[in-house]
């Protein structure tokens, strides 16, 4: 499955020079990071769940750069800078808004959210710059979803469509979203819940076009596991809970008395496993990443020794380590101002900003290999934000650190550690591709650092308006890994935590880890990544379901393509055209949940567009759902041209 990088040709040779950062590509990255960056922060805060805008960003900018003759590098660098929006946006609604949820701020204060994810986020950039030889050219790692763009963008290069159809599907996306949640046509769940004797049980399913594309786009794999996640919770963990200590006093009947269990005690199954799971990433990353460490320093001495670069090719010049050692520096100190404005505290200031690079290089560089692993969409960056937050807690709580201070504190260093961490995955994700592509290292840089600008500039002003239309921690915007990182900062200061609950959790990520192994030892092509689980389990049940259904639509899809007679080539096409879908269904949705939040902002009402009275009917929506699925279905088995 995967091959090092190194016996590869790049499509454009070293010895070729080809424009790569000029005005036009640098206003499309521009425009491109910021809107990937609204959606991807949308559908985080809804679903808790990000994917990666490589691929979706390559298409548009490969349609649009054509009309002025743009190249394969120029397109290369845009996706670069717009994939980079999407990650900072996910480091940013992984945990900033549980700085809302926590009461310290009662909206997202600008400069605090833009520097936090900002400096973040470059650090990630250059944690990562003395990586790139030892992970893309030394390590045979698969970097899949850097392995795809390139794909994308030779079969752009050579004529291949596929604006259009993520032009239909963002409308398709758009429209359905507008029914839903603006218009009021339909419910946008279809859910049932019944107590059994002493038990509760429930399943239902959100009915989001988004989240159906996210299940394509991740694939059975790990949709089947995000999937068994939520049936251990809601089908076996609250029934067992209410049979054993009964059902709690609450309004609503079996639907809210399911509800309130999980929120108050069995989701933290989902802490426990993601505790387990982030540790266990940094265990078995520990001997290659030291390796890989080792082995891009030992190329940066090497390049030292010829200060001229004459020795070295264009498609291996990074920004010189000194740059990345004085400009990493540079970012400190604003980040130790804004820890000391928050706290009060000069000594504290300088343990958090020094907590924030150690931690921040370490992640960087699990997040690194793990995109190699696994590709952006499924780095569990979730994973080891809770880890950096629970030490960061439990360090600030030994140092004295107060109930009203701590749990912010935690967060605010999580925020920054996890803005990194998503670009130094994102940042090798689109490395790879420029590596296969033959583009010149030091300019994806840059253009990875003008994507983290441009869209940390956006990102307060859009959660604002998302939190003034449907309030963070809402039904709509219910921010599930904000909340986590709220229970387990908030928890290690005021006590409270169901501790049996969160052991209870790591035990059953335990039992995965060990399924894996086995699985692992056989060769099995299915695996059961732990983090995966800890998601499902984690998660409302109703979010796991469509994304269930969209990897099983991704696996029917390649079936029947293979049942029909095509050949590997086809296949991948085939799944090319789904994933191309489901990007845009993924996008129109996002994007049109952010419109709708001007109007609903402006009015403080969200039936302030609905047409009908009362409670929809989810019937509606399940037909219209089940029509787009069978859509998306014969997009990815059609044989025929891309």
């Amino acid at each position: 499955m995967s091959e090092p990088s190194k016996t590869l040709a790049p499509h454009v040779p070293a010895s070729r020079v080809l424009p790569e950062i000029t005005a036009a590509t640098l206003l499309l990255a521009i425009a491109l990071s910021i809107v990937m960056a609204g959606a991807n922060a949308y559908l985080g805060l809804f679903a808790g769940i990000t994917v990666s805008a490589s691929i979706p960003a390559a298409v548009v900018s490969m349609g649009l750069l054509r009309l002025i003759g743009g190249n394969i590098l120029q397109n290369n660098g845009v996706q670069t800078a717009a994939s980079a929006g999407e990650s900072v946006a996910a480091g940013v609604i992984f945990t900033v808004p549980a700085l809302v949820l926590l009461g310290a701020w009662d909206r997202f204060h600008f400069w605090e959210t833009t520097l936090l994810a900002g400096l973040g986020g470059l650090l990630g950039v250059f944690f990562t710059i003395p990586l790139r030889r030892a992970l893309i050219v030394e390590q045979p790692l698969r970097f899949p979803e850097g392995v795809a763009t390139a794909e994308v963008l030779k079969l752009g290069e050579a004529g291949g469509g596929g604006l259009g159809r993520i032009a239909a599907a963002t409308a398709i996306g758009g429209l359905f979203k507008l029914g839903a949640t603006g218009l009021r046509l339909w419910h946008d769940t279809a859910a049932a819940a019944s107590q059994v004797g002493g038990s509760i049980f429930y399943i239902g399913s959100n009915l989001s076009p988004a989240l159906v594309g996210v299940g394509f786009i991740v694939g059975l794999n790990i949709a089947v596991l995000v999937f068994i996640g939520g049936a251990l919770n809601w089908l076996v963990a609250i029934p067992i809970y209410s049979a054993v200590y009964g059902a709690p006093a609450v309004d609503g009947g079996a639907m809210a008395q399911a509800g309130e269990i999980w929120s108050g005690q069995t989701r933290y199954l989902g802490v426990g496993a993601m505790l387990v799971g982030g540790v266990w990433a940094l265990i078995r990353l520990a001997p290659s990443l030291a390796r890989g460490i080792s082995a891009g320093l030992a190329a940066h001495r090497a390049a030292a020794g010829d200060p001229s670069g004459a020795a070295m090719q264009r498609t291996e010049r990074d920004i010189p380590v000194q740059a990345v050692l004085l400009l990493s520096l540079a970012c400190l100190l604003p980040l130790a101002v804004i820890f000391h404005r928050f706290s009060g505290s000069i000594g504290l200031a300088a343990l958090m900003s020094l907590f924030v690079v150690v931690a921040g290089f370490l992640f960087s560089a699990v997040a690194a290999y793990m995109a190699g692993l696994v590709g952006s969409s499924n780095n569990p960056i979730s994973g080891v934000t809770i880890a950096t937050i629970l030490v960061g807690s439990l360090l600030l709580k030994l140092l004295g650190t107060d109930s009203v201070l701590g749990p912010a504190a935690a967060i605010f260093i999580g925020a920054a550690v996890c803005c990194a961490a998503a670009i130094g995955g994102d940042n090798m994700q689109d490395l790879k591709a420029g590596h296969l592509l033959g583009a010149t290292p030091w300019k994806q840089q840059v253009m990875q650092m003008v994507g983290v600008v441009a869209a940390v500039a956006f990102i307060a002003p859009i959660l604002n308006l998302l939190h003034d239309a449907y309030g963070i921690g809402s039904r709509d915007l219910s921010a599930p890994q904000a909340g986590l990182m709220t229970s387990v900062a908030g928890g290690i200061f005021a006590g409270g935590l169901p501790w049996g609950m969160i052991a209870i959790g790591a035990g059953v990520a335990i039992a995965v880890i060990c399924i894996d192994l086995v699985l692992e030892a056989r060769g099995s092509s299915f695996r059961t990544p732990v983090l995966a689980v800890a998601v499902g389990i984690y998660l409302p049940f109703e979010l796991s379901t469509p994304i269930f259904l969209g990897g099983l639509i991704a696996h029917l899809g390649a079936r029947a393509m293979a049942r029909a007679g095509a050949g590997p080539d086809e296949i991948v096409t085939g799944s090319r055209r789904g994933l191309l879908f489901s990007a845009g269904l993924i996008t129109g949705e996002a994007l049109m949940g952010i419109f709708l939040a001007i109007p609903i902002a402006i009015a403080e009402d969200t039936n302030v567009l609905a047409v009908t009275d009362g409670v929809p009917t989810a019937l509606p929506g399940i037909v219209l759902l089940a029509i787009l699925m069978s859509l998306l279905y014969r997009t990815s088995a059609r044989r025929g041209s891309p």
